[in-house]
């Protein structure tokens, strides 16, 4: 249950009312599905309105990113929600990454990304790097960007780097104001949280 009330689209101002109308529409294209709490998230923000404009303007730019492999992009939102242990972002992050393309078999496997043959080689680097970046202290060694620079270029490498760190933050937002799944896979496979140390960094 959330610690605090979030403002709901009724009793937001005219510039929240947009960003949720935004949103939800963005929303239910990506997951096709428009569960109650799906903006719980921003109701929280819009206690504070700089910053509700400020994190929908970050997401609007993050949504318009096409560098990097959307594949890789998605295992490795996914990949850092795990980690935090996001209820939300675990919930809306499977329900993406299932229509994005992967398999059930992949959403329950990702804690054992490493020794599983259901990822390529390049997305297990990504994995690594989301690992190793959503870590405390962050552990990202050298040989580990020297591989990736082997695949990536460094716009990609910017904009991967980008999306671990942001839904990092989304994680921790939500987690401190016990934002719980929305429903966006509900009655369906779900990625497991994970801790840190469940697999190691390359």
């Amino acid at each position: 249950m959330a610690h605090i009330a979030g403002i709901s689209a009724e009793d937001a101002g005219q510039d929240a009312k947009l960003v949720f109308d935004y949103t939800r529409q963005e929303l239910a294209g990506i997951t096709g599905r428009e569960p109650e709490r799906m903006l719980e998230p921003l109701e929280m923000y819009a206690h504070a309105p700089a910053l509700l404009k400020a994190i929908a303007g970050l997401e609007q730019a993050t949504a318009q990113l096409t560098r990097l492999d959307e594949r890789l992009n998605v295992l490795a939102q996914l990949k850092a929600a795990t980690l935090t242990s996001c209820e939300y972002c675990i919930d809306l992050g499977s329900q993406i990454a299932r229509r994005s393309g992967l398999s059930d078999e992949q959403l329950l496997t990702l804690p054992a990304y490493r020794s599983s043959p259901l990822f390529a080689e390049i997305e297990k680097l990504v994995l690594d790097y989301a690992a190793g970046m959503s870590r405390t202290p962050v552990e990202v060694p050298d040989g580990l960007v020297a591989k990736l620079r082997e695949h990536l270029d460094e716009g990609q490498l910017v904009e991967l780097t980008h999306v671990i760190a942001l839904e990092n933050m989304r994680g921790r937002f939500n987690l401190a104001l016990g934002i719980g799944a929305a429903g966006f896979s509900e009655g369906m496979v779900c990625a497991v949280p994970e801790t840190a140390s469940e697999e190691g960094v390359s």
